[in-house]
């Protein structure tokens, strides 16, 4: 009984990691543009945080190297998204009968 637990145990980490390896390209994809598409929208949010901020404050916030790092992140998402992608190559068919 308990190799038999052990058995269905490993199958269902086989079958687990064998849908994790087939996952969706497109789908990938589709969630990174989404993720660019947000992290474009927080532009508005950060000049109005910047805009309600205290002129005079000791410590202020650097909203300008938050731009820069948001479009940095942005810009490095939308390179991933823009590449080409691997484009199947074509194989020469087998002879298949080596007889004379």
């Amino acid at each position: 009984m308990r190799s038999r637990s052990l058995f269905l145990a490993a199958l269902l980490a086989i079958a687990v990691t064998a849908t994790h390896a087939l996952a969706d390209a497109d789908g990938e994809r589709e969630a990174l543009v989404r993720l660019a598409h947000e992290i474009e929208a927080l532009a508005p949010l950060v000049a109005k945080a910047e805009a309600q901020a205290e002129p005079d404050a000791r410590i202020r916030f650097r909203y300008e190297w938050l731009r820069q790092d948001l479009e940095r992140v942005r810009a490095g998402i939308q390179a991933h998204i823009d590449a080409p992608r691997a484009e199947p190559r074509k194989v020469e068919p087998l002879r298949g009968d080596y007889r004379r």
